[in-house]
């Protein structure tokens, strides 16, 4: 369909720091050495025996990108009130790769599935990293991926790629990120992340389609990286974020106003460059981690193993800075066991205490990710920890939660910052008879972070987990909030009659005293039309989100201009 028969129905315009992304790539004579210069190392210092795991299965990428699918089969009922699209993205690399392959290493692929109506629509469009767009212009893999550093062949493959940067053959303008990690919301933008570039901003348009408008670098005042799991605070709408880099400064720390103005950054002394997938913001506190997951090029080729690696002898340190603070001179550092953490679910203050609820991990090795190493996932060991840091004694402590696996945890992000409750559910007994099941109408390959977005101006349900190639909805219908007496809404919600086409009657969630709300609880707020509960059920190891964007012409007045 073309761009004027579409109608924007929310996120990201331009504007607001956004740059269109028109790398300018060489190709030629030089090119062509290169190229075969890498093919002869490929060939005799590349095992081309072992299997890419990563690449097979329900990891394999889908070839082609699906236009929007209108009017899937839909068993069953999608309640009108449900408006919106779910979006999901993970990795889907478009070419082969020349030798090695990392599950983080695929182009970003966004997954949406629009609900209007009670009809669905799906579709599937790539992040359009400059990354891609000169992939595409080569027709082939060009880049260096993860999954190639490791060993001598690795620095052979950073200095190739350091070599067609030099001779001009690819364009480092626009950074080299896959934006394959996570979609958040802030600002009027939907963003796509990957924590080694700048964040991508998307548009989705009222049939569904999903639209990459450029790279966002907040008017020229984003120099570096940005992680792919930055925090959103409910009340304030700041948005806190972070990047880390293997040269000094090592970590920087940002805020993004409201009104998506960043401030100055504040740079994080760690003593190595690491990995810091993650952090964690309270009311008064951003929390970082800094773990002994170190980029180490030097043991890559002694030890033949991938360029970040984890040091068994350094403890784990977790530094709590004052949200605000200008500079790191009142960050307070913490030592625990050493270990790593891929994400964290969320924290609050309790007294002097500082609370930290995360997916903990025994001496872990991002092999366990790469190549053929399917029967090494068993021995990813992620429990679910509690930590605590006393501001007042300099104490620090932990408790484990749960027996493994637990990862890629959510909490409804009305919460972010503040204390939350869990509740531990027995899947087991959760109703098999879904309202509806959407067909959908092409394999949908494993991913990482997801959302929903919707029309209504507020929040009215969290999404907890993910999509599959069949994407089951349980949908519970309950009373339009908005129309409970004032005296009546903190009071639980009486059941309803079933919309199911079973005859079976399905239980409806209760509100709970704000204090006592649990970690996943459906949020109930006044919106234009009844509140649905939603539920997406599969076997993926994505996560989900959920966050309200108006539409465009209920954004309101633009911000003012800042000066750099």
């Amino acid at each position: 369909m073309a761009e004027v028969e579409k109608q924007q129905l929310y996120g990201g315009g331009g504007g607001g720091g956004v740059v269109a992304v028109n790398p300018n790539p060489q190709k030629g004579v030089t090119s062509k050495v290169i190229d075969w210069i890498e093919k002869l190392i490929v060939k005799y210092m590349y095992d081309s025996s072992i299997p890419h795991h990563y690449l097979s299965g329900n990891f394999a990428p889908v070839q082609q990108e699906t236009p929007p699918t209108k009017d899937l089969h839909v068993i069953g009922h999608l309640p009108d009130c449900l408006n919106g699209e779910f979006v999901r993205v993970g990795p889907n690399p478009k070419f082969a790769p020349v030798a090695g392959y990392h599950w983080f290493d695929g182009d970003g692929m966004v997954h949406g599935l629009r609900i209007k109506d009670g009809k669905a629509t799906y579709v599937s469009r790539y992040v359009r990293t400059s990354r891609m767009k000169q992939e595409e212009y080569f027709g082939g893999a060009k880049f260096m991926k993860i999954g190639d550093l490791k060993g001598w062949f690795g620095l052979i493959m950073v200095n190739m790629q350091m070599l067609r940067m030099k001779m001009k053959v690819l364009d480092g303008t626009y950074g080299h990120g896959t934006a394959n990690t996570n979609i958040i919301y802030h600002h009027g933008k939907v963003l796509a992340l990957s924590e080694g570039d700048k964040p991508y901003a998307l548009k989705v348009l009222e049939d569904g389609d999903l639209q990459t408008i450029g790279l966002l670098d907040y008017d020229k005042r984003l120099q570096h990286t940005f992680t792919a799991h930055p925090k959103v605070d409910p009340i304030t709408g700041e948005m806190f974020t972070f990047g880390y880099s293997h040269k000094p400064p090592y970590v920087t720390y940002r805020v993004i106003s409201k009104d998506g103005f960043m401030h100055d950054p504040v740079p994080i002394t760690v003593a190595d460059p690491i990995m810091m997938h993650d952090f964690a913001i309270t009311e008064n506190y951003a929390i970082f981690m800094d773990l002994p997951m170190i980029f180490q090029p030097k043991e890559m080729v002694k030890k033949n193993t991938l360029i970040f690696s984890f040091d068994e002898t350094k403890k784990a340190r977790f530094g709590v800075l004052p949200r605000y603070a200008k500079n790191e001179a009142t960050i307070k550092w913490f030592e625990l066991p050493n270990c790593f953490i891929f994400h964290n679910a969320n924290a609050w203050e309790e007294g002097d205490e500082i609370v930290l609820i995360t997916c903990r991990l025994d001496k872990p090795d991002l092999d366990m990710v790469n190549g053929a190493v399917k029967e090494k996932l068993e021995n990813f060991t992620n429990e679910l920890y509690e930590m605590r840091f006393n501001l007042k004694s300099g104490e620090a402590s932990q408790k484990k939660l749960s027996a493994p696996a637990v990862d890629f945890p959510r909490v409804n992000e009305s919460y972010t910052g503040r204390k939350s409750y869990i509740n531990v559910i027995d899947a087991k007994t959760m109703s098999p008879d879904p309202v509806a099941v959407v067909e959908m109408p092409t394999r949908v390959p494993y991913g990482f972070h997801a959302f929903f977005v919707t029309e209504f101006l507020r929040p009215i349900f969290t999404v907890s987990p993910p999509t599959a190639t069949t994407l089951r909805q349980i949908l519970h219908r309950i009373p339009s909030f908005k129309s409970l007496p004032t005296s009546h809404r903190n009071q639980p919600f009486k059941q309803q009659p079933s919309t199911s086409t079973s005859n079976r009657k399905l239980p409806i969630a209760r509100r709970p005293p704000r204090h006592r709300r649990p970690l996943n609880h459906i949020h109930h707020i006044p919106a234009n039309a009844n509140t649905c509960r939603l539920q997406f059920i599969s076997e993926t190891l994505s996560s989900s989100r959920r966050r309200v964007i108006p539409p465009e012409s209920e954004w309101g007045e633009r911000p003012r201009e800042r000066s750099g």
